[in-house]
């Protein structure tokens, strides 16, 4: 089994720091099962692949109560020594398993700093490229999948073709080699779903340290959990609660602080009640009857929305269940008269991961969100939205960085506080929204929130994206 490990970050080489691997070497190592081989095809300063190639050995694997499953012939003839498994897991974690933990030696800002990767797995057990997607997908990687057909005996789900069982799976994005290995550590044991040894309380605590971050509120969490566990109902339910639990105060703590330090600093100029009522304005002038809130807290906007007659049905999603529990309080949901109470949903969900409940709406309100998401997982909010649940408008708001010299309390290089990832010029924001709009077939203009300054513009700039029709071309405005 092979994995390879790409990047064109500048030194490339700089790849061999993370791995702690020498690019001019060829490094073995033994384990239980096999020999693990490192090595590089290639090592420039523009590109650097390493290649981890694992030689497990069949005849050891029985010898050592193997994973065969029929007589005593398929203990020898099986796929174990060529598909990616557990072992490929048990090889990250041993032979490069400080680049697992984050940690470098001589490139500890690289290993912490988001470089464009790249890794391939030759080849993964799978039957359906679909779940292969669904485990990828959510986590921010462009997903290629290559088949490979099998011709077996009464196998022809196609005339002329062979049972499709094996995928070489290529994964590309822009994140810290920590969290490629930590996914790659977690996901191929999934996808084979034959761990090659027993599965006890220990494996649960793998699976939450690697987990952590991500997996909490991955959309297959649940299917992730039982296949990693092997299905054992205890130990799921085990990690499943944990999870759950260490996951929210995380999530209500970020959006508590977003609030009150947001609210803090804009309090001057009344800043969050000229936000609201701009994106209300230009909800209505959309002529929009299905609205979603999405990133919706504790529901400022939505109460203005369910006032407003005009809208027929109001969706909010949050990942935090404190704050939609409190959005239910604020709105009084439970005093509201039928009519009312059917007009609005709240939903628990994240805004990293596809969504059929919100696909489809007239138009979406996205109120200080995407500054919050890190470069993978606002690449993942992008496909979310306008591919896959493709409002006909949306409007995004998001602070301008050029104002923050407006606010003496605001330290120099400092965002407005501490949960913003970025903060965005005009010149950036309109870059990146223009690029959103070509890409997904949008038209995009733009509107300034606040008092305009003729220097360093609004404190809080709007894009509204358009869904362009069949005969329409996308346009920046």
């Amino acid at each position: 089994m092979l994995l390879t490990l790409r990047t064109t970050h500048v030194p490339a080489t700089d790849l061999g720091y993370l791995l702690h691997k020498h690019p001019e070497k060829l490094q073995s190592f033994e384990l239980p099962f096999g020999k693990v081989h490192v090595f590089y095809p290639e090592a420039t300063d523009e590109v650097c692949t390493a290649a981890l190639l694992l030689d497990v050995d069949p005849v050891g694997l029985v010898r050592g109560r193997g994973p065969g499953e029929g007589g005593p012939l398929d203990e020898y003839v099986n796929d174990r020594p060529y598909v990616a498994s557990s072992f490929l897991s048990v090889a990250i974690a041993r032979v490069l398993g400080q680049a697992l933990g984050g940690r470098s030696q001589s490139r500890q800002e690289v290993a912490e700093s988001r470089i464009p990767l790249e890794a391939r797995v030759a080849v993964v057990p799978c039957r359906d490229e679909g779940f292969l997607r669904r485990l990828f997908e959510p986590l921010g990687y462009e997903v290629a999948a290559m088949p490979h057909a099998l011709d077996l005996p009464g196998a022809q789900p196609d005339p002329g073709a062979g049972e499709i069982r094996y995928f070489t799976v290529t994964l590309r994005a822009v994140c810290r080699l920590s969290e490629l290995l930590a996914h790659l550590y977690v996901l191929i044991p999934v996808l084979d779903a034959k761990k090659h040894y027993y599965v006890g309380e220990a494996e649960v605590e793998k699976l939450l340290r690697h987990g952590e971050g991500w997996l909490a509120s991955h959309p297959e969490r649940d299917l992730i959990a039982r296949r990693y566990l092997r299905h054992r109902p205890s130990l799921v339910r085990t990690a499943i609660d944990r999870l759950v639990v260490e996951e929210e105060p995380r999530a209500e703590a970020a959006e508590a602080s977003r609030d009150a330090e947001e609210a803090a600093l804009e309090k001057a100029v009344s800043l969050n009640e000229r936000r609201l009522d701009l994106v209300e304005q230009t909800l209505a002038a959309s002529g929009a009857k299905r609205v979603l809130d999405l990133g919706c807290g504790e529901g400022k906007l939505l109460r203005r929305l369910l006032a407003d007659p005009r809208y027929e049905e109001i969706v909010g999603i949050d990942v935090s269940w404190r704050a939609l529990e409190v959005a239910g309080e604020r709105l009084r949901l439970d005093q509201l008269p039928l009519r009312q109470r059917e007009r609005i949903r709240l939903l628990h969900g994240s805004l990293m991961y596809r969504d059929r409940r919100i696909a489809g709406f007239d138009a979406a309100a996205v109120v200080e969100v995407v500054e919050h998401l890190d470069p993978p997982r606002l690449a993942a909010f992008e496909r979310v939205l306008f591919e896959f649940a493709r409002p006909g408008s949306v409007v995004l708001t998001t602070p301008n960085a050029e104002y923050n010299v407006k606010w003496e309390s605001l330290p120099a290089g400092r965002f407005r506080h501490r949960d913003h990832r970025f903060e965005w010029t005009r010149e950036e924001f309109r870059a990146w929204a223009c690029g959103l709009a070509a890409r997904f077939g949008y038209s995009v203009r733009f509107l300034p929130v606040g008092e305009e300054d003729p220097t360093v513009g609004p404190p809080t700039q709007m894009a509204v994206f358009t869904a362009a029709s069949d005969q329409q071309e996308p346009a920046c405005a």
